[in-house]
């Protein structure tokens, strides 16, 4: 090869890679923004830390937004980020004041067009209960994605940082939109109707036992399995509890062999408007506690018949006549659900056949 030839080669692979590493004209440039993510911190234990990291035990709620943000810094990525801390607590510790804190706040931040989606990082002993809540007060436009974790932040093999990622790739995905408010844990997706806790610790303890998982999330790719319900998209929320400052009582019972019809008595007489009873079976219970809760419908106390099995319904009439006794079938709804479910039906009506409804739709 002749030195002109050489230099010319040269030349030409000079000239093409200033052409393939010349920027890219700003018209041609992808100017779309990110989605705005707004994480609304709870406490629980992906905010926990153990005293020693051979420790078993830990404490909840040791960490504030600022340092979950901070701890997953590749987030940035999918959303941009905001954080609030509404409280910072164990989610044993949830009470009916704390939901309606929550609620306000959350319908306050969707309403404005500041932010796309919104993240909760809550306990898992209750997130469920808290979720479904949730799902009821608040419009289903926008996507509310709750996430925590089963390990605390300082453990060994913490899942929490992965979950938030997961659960702000959600809440930033287009596709979550009109669906509810969503769980997401352990690279799972699932409406908060369905989702419940399994184990006492293993991180896959987040299921949908009747339905299954709605999607997948992997390294921030969400999969959904179908399209979101068309009546729910961008329609209001069931229940309005902006104004409210409590909720009715509602107790749950456990049914067993040899129930007796004391704690029936003393739930009553501590001002339970309404009682969920976790059956045995398909909601079934001893007659004793079946002849005092049907004496307590007829004295204006709402009785839902829900079961302490893990999966399955229970179906009205079904051993137990519910019609005659004025009770209240709870269908797929878990007792813990029931009890959310009943709580805000008592706010519209004390009648069984109208909150019977509710169960059937909400």
């Amino acid at each position: 090869m002749t030195f002109t030839r050489l230099t010319r080669l040269i030349g030409a692979v000079v000239l093409a890679s200033l052409i393939i590493a010349a920027p890219v004209p700003a018209a041609a440039q992808d100017t779309k923004p990110k989605p705005r993510v707004e994480i609304i911190a709870t406490g629980g234990t992906i905010a926990g830390a153990q005293a020693s990291a051979s420790e078993y035990g830990y404490k909840s709620g040791s960490f504030r937004i600022e340092d979950l943000i901070n701890a997953v810094p590749q987030m940035k990525n999918l959303a941009d980020i905001t954080g609030e801390q509404v409280v910072n607590i164990g989610s044993q510790d949830m009470n009916d004041a704390v939901w309606l804190k929550l609620a306000k706040r959350l319908n306050e931040r969707l309403s404005p067009g500041d932010v796309d989606g919104i993240v909760v990082t809550h306990g898992t002993d209750t997130m469920e209960e808290t979720a479904y809540f949730i799902s009821l007060v608040t419009p289903r436009g926008k996507p509310i994605v709750f996430t925590g974790s089963m390990r605390p932040a300082t453990a060994v093999g913490a899942d929490g940082p992965a979950n938030l990622y997961n659960a702000v790739a959600v809440a930033a995905d287009p596709d979550s939109r009109g669906r509810g408010v969503l769980v997401e844990l352990n690279d799972s997706i699932h409406l908060a109707r369905n989702v419940t806790k399994t184990n006492t610790t293993n991180v896959e303890t987040f299921r949908s036992v009747n339905r299954g998982p709605v999607g997948l999330v992997h390294t921030g790719n969400v999969t959904f399995f179908q399209k979101p319900e068309a009546p729910m998209a961008g329609s209001a929320a069931p229940f309005d509890v902006v104004h409210l400052d409590s909720l009715p009582r509602v107790d749950i019972l456990y049914a067993h062999a040899n129930m007796s019809t004391d704690l029936i008595d003393a739930a009553i007489k501590g001002g339970a408007k309404g009682l969920v009873v976790a059956g045995v079976g398909d909601g079934n219970m001893t007659q004793p506690a079946l002849d005092r809760l049907a004496t307590a419908a007829k004295n204006g106390v709402v009785i839902v018949r829900s079961t302490r099995l893990p999966e399955g319904l229970v179906l009205r009439n079904n051993e137990v006549d519910d019609d005659k006794m004025g009770f209240v079938a709870s269908g797929e709804l878990t007792p813990g659900k029931a009890r959310v479910l009943l709580q805000l039906a008592l706010i519209k009506t004390h009648d069984p056949g109208e909150i019977q409804k509710m169960f059937y739709t909400d």
